[in-house]
């Protein structure tokens, strides 16, 4: 038991319409279709109470070495018991000897650090609606194209070279779930972007480039994909984009904060990540 007359168990597909409303009540913009996907691809916490989901979490096994943590929500009602902090370490618990990353909101940092958190970077979310944005210049050999038949597995390879995690099987879901552009060159992939359906519209991410005129090239083009359309973005802070953005119509909606409990996610390049594939799922 968490706290008098709540309990945790799995979260299941039953519970992902209540997990929706519940999330919606912060004024995360996650549907239930979101949560589906998210849930096929790691496990999740319900905190239930007299049959009413009060609080939610979710954990993203990488491979053996790390794992993604987020979705950690407690309804108003039952806040101030110690339930966000009993869904977040039964969550380690699952994550066992990995490290973890995720990135929190400023209000829930301290209870992250309190569990062995560190801070080591900043995410920027991006959003409005997308405007016309002009092409941007590629270096010679270089060139924007549509994924083909043999490029999954590179695509792998690189978001794995980028973040230092083994994510092949969230890059195979966004894969099928999204539109991918692919940067190529001299014939080989060096970089990718992935538009997909989220929230109120569409969300653009991973971008994995070799150079910020890569990622805004992959960037600029997404967005003239949904020009006129709600489009949203997080971004790394190193990664620079962020002022490019707000300067093509987008709001920056504020700061997240990267952390990592245990042994950080190591990237070895040459491709770096501009833009995560959503502030969960890292």
């Amino acid at each position: 038991m968490a706290a008098t007359g709540i309990a945790l168990r799995r979260l299941r597909e039953a519970d992902l319409q209540a997990a929706s409303a519940l999330t919606a009540t912060f004024g995360w913009p996650h549907q239930a279709d979101d949560w589906a996907f998210m849930l096929r691809l790691g496990e999740g916490v319900a905190a239930e109470q007299d049959g009413a989901l009060v609080a939610t979490g979710m954990i993203w096994p990488y491979g053996r070495a790390h794992a993604a943590l987020g979705m950690v929500g407690v309804t108003e009602a039952a806040q101030n018991r110690g339930l966000g902090r009993a869904v977040t370490e039964r969550l380690l618990e699952i994550a066992g000897s990995r490290g973890v990353v995720l990135h929190a909101t400023s209000a829930g940092e301290p209870l992250y650090r309190r569990l062995g958190f560190a801070t080591v970077g900043t995410l920027h979310q991006l959003q409005g609606t997308a405007g016309q944005t002009d092409l941007q210049p590629l270096a010679e050999g270089e060139r924007l194209r549509p994924i083909g038949r043999s490029d999954p597995a590179a695509l792998a390879a690189l978001d794995r070279m980028a973040t230092g995690m083994d994510r092949g099987a969230l890059v195979a879901a966004l894969l099928s779930a999204g539109t991918t552009i692919v940067l190529d060159r001299d014939g080989a992939p060096a970089g990718f972007a992935v538009l997909r359906r989220f929230g109120r519209g569409d969300v653009i991410g991973p971008v994995v480039a070799p150079d910020q005129a890569g990622a805004r090239a992959l960037v600029a083009h997404c967005l003239a994909e949904r020009a006129g359309q709600f489009v949203r973005i997080d971004v790394t802070e190193d990664g620079g984009l962020a002022p490019w953005l707000v300067a093509h119509g987008l709001s920056d909606a504020g700061p997240g904060l990267r952390m990592v409990r245990g042994t950080p996610p190591a990237a070895i390049g040459p491709a770096r990540v501009f833009a995560v594939v959503s502030q969960a799922l890292g």
